[in-house]
């Protein structure tokens, strides 16, 4: 089976890793498995990127078009939008090619516009990343236009000028004639694309996101904090987002309430905090606790040791899908620390892998931090987060559920 995948970029960006990730699983099952990008970084021979001057400077200006379409609205949802209105030469290149299957991941960044999606003449599966596909210009969004429909008298009142996200979901429905498969890495994900107007009578299934086992293993806690200058006894708790805090759907603020009221809890004596994705800012919040700011690691080592490091990894996302972070804590033996909400209970058990959360109860997301840190001691929580990770996202385990995806697709 020849199959492509089509993404933004390789490895920069949680989708792009998804996506790389989800390739790389499918070669290790045998599949004739291909990655083509705009923006080409691992040095990986399977992918392929622009290889020109010319095709790099194009791709690289693409992506300022829809940055200029996007003046035309004010919104209060400061999520990036994507317009996907400049066509491209991928649709031809992929209808003129072998592959059997097209797998479509995250294609903003104007790499694919809508129209280009509708010309492809392949049997399609669409795994999602988010929600934009079945929204308008959004990638995420808290109101119900994307169930509803996108009309005149519907449109939140924190928009205003053009109303970019009714325009961007007619022309998806103007040329999504054909139903694509669509998969999702959550079942929150899958339940948001069937109750949407768009894509309600397409066919849904949940494949989860894969990680590499094998590699990411368990390192001993003392030698990784060694390894990053980490203090060596005290109790460490790990929160990490691209952009650190300053996406409000990553909660930042939540975890900041939470730990406000630990500040004179006994449990929570000596803890202090690790924030990557974000460098130190100017002023940084005064929590009582000590906090240490990694700033971005780019390298699986760095940051398979830094969830080797703490004692827990607190994700306070308001919405998100399957989020990588989750899922690499667990494959390092990390216990994690969540709200009960979207694609988090995907990958949290609560009290077996980790702590689940009321939705966005941040008494009780504190509770969870000082009962996951209160068991640091002991290994079973650890055990049972590293086998949860191995049972649902190793790369077998997710291959087998992509082929069985394809099988139906092709038939």
């Amino acid at each position: 089976m020849r199959v492509i995948h089509i993404n933004h970029s390789d490895i920069n960006g949680g989708a792009a890793r998804a996506a790389y990730r989800i390739h790389h699983c499918l070669r290790e099952a045998g599949v004739d498995s291909r990655m083509w990008v705009n923006k080409a970084s691992a040095g990986d021979w399977t992918v392929q990127g622009p290889s020109s001057k010319w095709e790099k400077l194009t791709a690289a200006l693409r992506g300022h078009v829809d940055g200029q379409l996007r003046h035309l609205l004010k919104t209060g949802n400061p999520i990036i939008h994507s317009p996907a209105v400049v066509p491209s030469q991928w649709v031809k290149r992929l209808n003129a090619s072998d592959a059997d299957i097209v797998h479509l991941h995250w294609v903003q960044g104007e790499m694919l516009s809508i129209a280009d999606i509708g010309r492809i003449e392949k049997p399609i599966v669409w795994t999602l990343h988010d929600m934009w596909a079945f929204c308008g210009a959004e990638h995420y969004t808290d109101d119900h236009r994307y169930r509803d429909g996108y009309h005149r008298d519907n449109r939140p009142a924190h928009e205003a000028r053009s109303d970019l996200n009714r325009w961007t979901w007619r022309r998806k429905r103007k040329h999504w004639q054909r139903p694509m498969h669509i998969v999702t890495p959550s079942q929150w994900l899958a339940d948001c694309a069937r109750d949407s107007a768009l894509m309600r009578d397409w066919p849904v299934s949940v494949v989860a996101n894969p990680i590499d086992t094998e590699r990411w293993q368990p390192l001993p806690q003392g030698l990784a904090r060694e390894l990053l200058g980490l203090p060596a006894e005290v109790p460490l708790l790990l929160f990490g987002a691209m952009g650190g805090g300053r996406d409000p759907r990553k909660g930042f603020d939540l975890l900041l309430q939470a730990l406000e009221q630990l500040r004179d809890n006994p449990r929570a004596q000596g803890l202090e905090l690790i924030i990557f994705g974000q460098r130190a800012p100017q002023s940084p919040p005064s929590l009582g606790f000590p906090i240490h700011y990694t700033g971005h690691l780019h390298d699986d080592l760095s940051l398979r040791a830094l969830y080797c490091a703490a004692d827990a990894m607190v994700i306070p996302s308001r919405q998100d899908n399957l989020p990588n972070t989750g899922v690499e804590a667990h494959a390092c033996a990390t216990p994690v620390v969540a709200f009960n909400t979207g694609g988090l209970p995907d990958i949290v058990e609560h009290e077996q892998t980790g702590y689940l959360a009321q939705p966005f109860d941040t008494g009780d997301l504190a509770r969870g931090i000082v009962w996951v840190i209160g068991q640091r001691g002991e290994v079973q929580l650890r055990n049972q987060a590293r086998a949860g990770a191995v049972e649902r996202f190793s790369y077998d385990v997710v291959a087998r559920g992509y082929l069985d995806v394809y099988s139906a697709v092709i038939g």
